[in-house]
């Protein structure tokens, strides 16, 4: 008698693809939803980001406006994100 026939190995059926469900980041989602609220903030970074690349010469960044943005976003997303963490 085998050796392989006195133990018992489980079998492994791998899914079809379409019947995975695509994992979606939350983060993702909440700083959609928290777009319509930075609003503001976004729009004074395009403002900025537009005179920048008028000039050809310019010593002025916008990188007031990215971390006020990013700000705001962050601020949004943290208040709901650590509750939809598993």
């Amino acid at each position: 008698m085998p050796l392989w026939n006195w133990f018992s190995v489980p079998a492994v059926s791998a899914q079809a693809e379409d019947e995975e469900e695509e994992l979606v980041d939350p983060q993702d989602v909440l700083r959609e939803q928290c777009q319509p609220h930075c609003a503001s903030w976004k729009e004074k970074l395009e403002t900025c980001n537009e005179r920048v690349r008028s000039r050809s010469q310019t010593a002025e960044t916008c990188v007031e406006e990215v971390i006020d943005f990013l700000h705001c976003m962050d601020h949004c997303v943290v208040k709901d994100l650590f509750s939809k963490l598993k």
